[in-house]
């Protein structure tokens, strides 16, 4: 997910064997900009509500908040990424950390990749005939790509396997039924 106030990108991928992934759905939940803030974050904790009832991930892969000259623009992403944290936690649903030029240098091999060439390796990867867009849609797919990439041994606390067997039990009961509802 690639949070932001007006545009929130929202992806998902299947992870496959031989670091492949294909793509099950892309979109971005909007807000209007003349909306008061409460309205705004409201109309994106809805979206993503429904994004995750529908698709029922095994991870949410949010993009990690970084200091940028525009403290309106931080505030407001810093907020979004807070209520998919929020609402991902209240599904059981571990959440991943990623920053920009990590995603980037996962996906187009160059931490410092422009938008235009993150967006093409992710066309590229995902066999896609045009390139995602808006540029929010081809962001949310690359972190779900570089968090379905990351290395096992990598993995934040929050995805670590539980550690008693009731715990991997129930986790395991709930991956099962998480991809039986992702199949229908």
């Amino acid at each position: 997910m690639d949070p932001g106030l007006t545009r929130c990108g929202v992806g998902v991928v299947d992870s496959l064997p031989g670091r492949r992934v294909n793509l099950v759905s892309v979109g971005v939940e909007r807000s209007p900009a003349d909306a008061s803030v409460d309205d705004r974050l409201l109309r994106i904790a809805e979206g993503l509500d429904r994004w995750l009832d529908e698709h029922v991930p095994d991870v949410l892969a949010v993009e990690r908040v970084f200091a940028q000259h525009n403290v309106s623009t931080v505030m407001g992403t810093a907020q979004v990424a807070g209520l998919a944290m929020v609402a991902a936690a209240r599904r059981g649903i571990p959440v991943a950390m990623h920053t920009p030029s990590e995603v980037k240098a996962a996906i187009t091999g160059s931490g410092r990749a422009g938008k235009q060439q993150v967006q093409t390796m992710v066309a590229r990867i995902l066999a896609l005939d045009a390139l995602p867009r808006p540029a929010d849609a081809a962001d949310a797919l690359a972190l779900a790509i570089c968090h379905a990439w990351r290395p096992a041994g990598l993995l934040d606390k929050a995805e670590r396997l539980p550690h008693t067997p009731a715990q991997r039990a129930w986790a395991q009961a709930e991956q099962t039924a998480r991809a039986a509802a992702r199949r229908g």
